[in-house]
C-alpha cells in the first residue's frame, strides 16, 4: 500500500464518492474541486452521466468582480451562480460532494452560498 500524499487523497476522494452516491437517492450531486487559484462546482447526474449546470471562478460573470479566485468570498460567488444555474435547469435538490477536501474555508463557503441560493442539501 502506498502512503503517498496523492495516493491517500485519491483513496479519501474515492471512499467519500461512493457514500455520496450511496445516499444520494436519485438525486444530483453537486461535485466541486478546488485548486490553489480557483474553485469550480458542477451539479451531476450520475443516473445520466451528463453535467446540468456548472459554476467556476473563471466565468466571465464572476470573475471580474473578485479580487482572487482563492479566497472564501469567490467561493460564495461562485456557489450563488450555481444556484441560478441549478433553478434554470429545474434542479432544488442535491447531495453535496466534497471530494476529498475538508468541509471548511472555501468549501464551507461555497456550500453555504448554494444553500442560500436555494439548493437544498
Amino acid at each position: 500500500m502506498s502512503n503517498k500524499p496523492e495516493a491517500l487523497f485519491r483513496r479519501r476522494r474515492q471512499r467519500v464518492r461512493f457514500r455520496v452516491r450511496l445516499a444520494a437517492k436519485g438525486r444530483a450531486r453537486l461535485s466541486v474541486f478546488r485548486s490553489s487559484r480557483h474553485i469550480y462546482a458542477q451539479i451531476i447526474d450520475d443516473q445520466a452521466g451528463r453535467t446540468l449546470a456548472a459554476a467556476s471562478t473563471l466565468d466571465a460573470t464572476v470573475k471580474p468582480n473578485l479580487k482572487t479566485g482563492s479566497d472564501t468570498a469567490a467561493a460564495s460567488a461562485v456557489g450563488k451562480l450555481l444556484a441560478e444555474r441549478a433553478k434554470a435547469a429545474g434542479v432544488d435538490r442535491v447531495v453535496f460532494d466534497r471530494g476529498a477536501y475538508l468541509f471548511h474555508g472555501r468549501i464551507k463557503a461555497l456550500a453555504d452560498a448554494a444553500r442560500e441560493g436555494g439548493l437544498q442539501f
